[in-house]
């Protein structure tokens, strides 16, 4: 398609220069009223009175050297000038025997590199749904950076540093003090395993936590831990080790099922022998200062319309915070991987921080002043009510409770349907999670509808899986050996004209989304060509068709369609299932 509106555009600039009107660009985009047009060019109204033209009489001229076309099946002046345009069945047929060398030519390697940064779970605390809202866009975002041919390296980074660490070994040496993690002069083996589940650690850190602020000698106690802890006391690093590891369990066990992975699992611990060179580093070439006992480096700017506070590289007590952490951990990524660009994804309360962030980093020239740094922010995923999910005592939702709540609903559906697999149920279920989160504009809130996004009908995961299955399931029963043979023949069937004239959008909906940085474009392409091949589907026959042109051309069909749902479908890290 962007070959055809490419030539449609070039077409018109030739036509003005031939009438001696300048016009530096000219732009042929979808038509808002497909009743009237496939496509539309609307420049014709500012270009007129400019140059001694009613619109309409210019527009008039533009159509009827444009209808000369053989790739123009119609071009006709609506409203006070506007050029509506409907291209050749055959252009169309022959730009979706060339949609595959379009992606192709868009996704060559661009010799740019993009570090990216998401998921962000803490240590000994229970993902919620903000964590499911990061993994889910974060991993989008790296799957189609790489589908357009850039390098891509996504870090975790886990929060398994500072006081919280303090807090839960403080927590743990409470019910336990006899383990010889706190026996400063044991000179055995440590235990392998760890003393705590990560259920028990889901109790620990929160009880810590409350205790810490009603009780200032604990508070002292967690703040002493989390020095020696980071001083590199033997006992506090190898319980450390151990319960970072089980507390990870069941955080690696809901990122599998979201179908999300990651290049490197590091910490925020990772930079830990780096902080004290950098502060160092900081104050000496005078970026950094201080201010009432704290560390600083001002970042505000002439043309802030906010109050931009200087960034916390140490607090007054000299304790590493999580943005000692995250300017530590960018001068090791550069170190070690020298990115051209930087993305993070978190939510939209973060704003500041990673504008403080980016700041310090150029500033402080850990990053060169031509490096990009992007903070990708996204909104809430909330109840039925419009506020943030809630269990029943009041506390955050859990991310293994609602995929479990989505889990239970697509299973009853299956069963209803008499099937019973897990694995498809749970593939089902992943799909359902992550479209209804990715359908969704990111920069907004927005509310999670069990019943309506587990529905076999509308914008919904089932539904585009269904749809791919249904396409799949159309070509396994035509026993298609070769389907390189088959080709798209002009047929007169406006629904296959449909589906065609969405499917060739496929590349420009795939730079659209990396542009913006928007995978509900995705989304919305995906339920659009869904949409389009069912309402084919149900109007033609074809594994019946008896003319055999007019059914290899139909089973074609069902192949792109099957093929794009599936690529598009796993750039969202959406798998599809073999039946439904």
């Amino acid at each position: 398609m962007i070959e055809l509106i490419e030539n449609t555009e070039n077409k018109i600039k030739d036509i003005l220069k031939e009438l001696n009107i300048e016009c530096d660009s000219v732009k042929v985009v979808e038509c808002n009223r497909p009743e009237l047009g496939q496509y539309q060019y609307n420049g014709v109204m500012a270009l007129a009175s400019k140059n001694g033209y009613k619109p309409q009489e210019l527009a008039q001229i533009i159509c009827e050297k444009l209808q000369d076309s053989e790739e123009m099946k119609n071009a006709n002046v609506a409203g006070v000038g506007f050029i509506n345009i409907t291209f050749s069945d055959n252009s169309l047929i022959t730009q979706l025997n060339n949609v595959d060398a379009e992606i192709e030519k868009i996704a060559k390697p661009k010799n740019r590199k993009i570090f990216i940064d998401y998921g962000g779970p803490n240590v000994a605390k229970t993902l919620h749904v903000g964590h499911l809202r990061s993994a889910d866009i974060g991993e989008g975002l790296k799957r189609l950076a790489r589908k357009l041919g850039y390098e891509v390296i996504s870090d975790v980074h886990f929060g398994d540093w500072g006081r919280q660490m303090g807090m839960v070994i403080a927590g743990i040496e409470e019910k336990m003090p006899d383990l010889p993690f706190f026996d400063e002069s044991f000179q055995g083996e440590y235990p392998t395993q760890s003393p705590v589940t990560s259920e028990d650690l889901e109790k620990i850190y929160p009880e810590a936590n409350i205790k810490a602020k009603e009780d200032e000698e604990f508070l002292n106690k967690c703040r002493r831990i989390t020095y020696e802890l980071q001083n590199g006391r033997r006992g506090y690093l190898e319980l450390w080790k151990l319960f970072v590891k089980e507390s990870m369990r069941p955080v690696m066990k809901t990122y599998d099922f979201l179908n999300v992975s990651f290049d490197l699992y590091e910490g925020e611990s990772t930079c830990n022998d780096l902080i004290n060179p950098m502060v160092k580093e900081l104050l000496d070439s005078k970026v950094a200062y201080e201010s009432q006992g704290a560390t600083v480096i001002d970042v505000s700017e002439p043309t802030d319309k906010i109050d931009v506070p200087p960034f916390i590289v140490l607090k007054s007590d000299g304790a590493a915070m999580y943005s000692t952490t995250d300017l530590a951990t960018i001068l090791s990524r550069q170190k070690r991987f020298e990115p051209d660009e930087y993305w993070y994804v978190a939510d939209n309360r973060q704003s500041l921080h990673f504008m403080q962030l980016f700041r310090a980093s150029k500033k402080a020239k850990f990053v060169k002043s031509d490096t990009q740094m992007y903070h990708f922010a996204f909104g809430t995923m909330n109840g039925k009510d419009g506020k943030p999910f809630k269990t029943r005592d009041g506390g955050v939702m859990s991310a293994l409770t609602l995929i479990d709540n989505v889990r239970a609903e697509i299973k009853a559906k299956m069963a209803d349907n008499g099937q019973n697999s897990d694995e498809i149920c749970d593939i089902i279920s992943s799909a359902t999670l992550k479209f209804a989160d990715l359908s969704n504009n990111r920069e907004t809130d927005f509310i999670f509808d069990i019943d309506k996004f587990c529905a076999l009908e509308g914008k919904t995961g089932p539904y585009i899986l269904y749809t791919t299955v249904r396409a799949n399931s159309i070509l396994n029963k035509a026993n298609v050996d070769n389907m390189q043979v088959y080709e798209l023949v002009d047929i007169d069937n406006n629904s296959y004209i449909d589906v065609i004239l969405n499917a060739i959008k496929a590349p420009v909906i795939l730079e659209k989304a990396y542009e913006q940085k928007a995978l509900n474009v995705i989304c919305d392409y995906l339920f659009t060509l869904s949409n389009s091949f069912n309402n084919f589907y149900s109007q033609t026959k074809i594994l019946t068709e008896e003319d055999e042109k007019k059914k290899n051309a139909y089973l074609k069909l069902c192949h792109i369609v099957s093929k794009l749902n599936t690529e598009l479908l796993d750039i969202l890290a959406i798998k599809v299932p073999e039946r439904m």
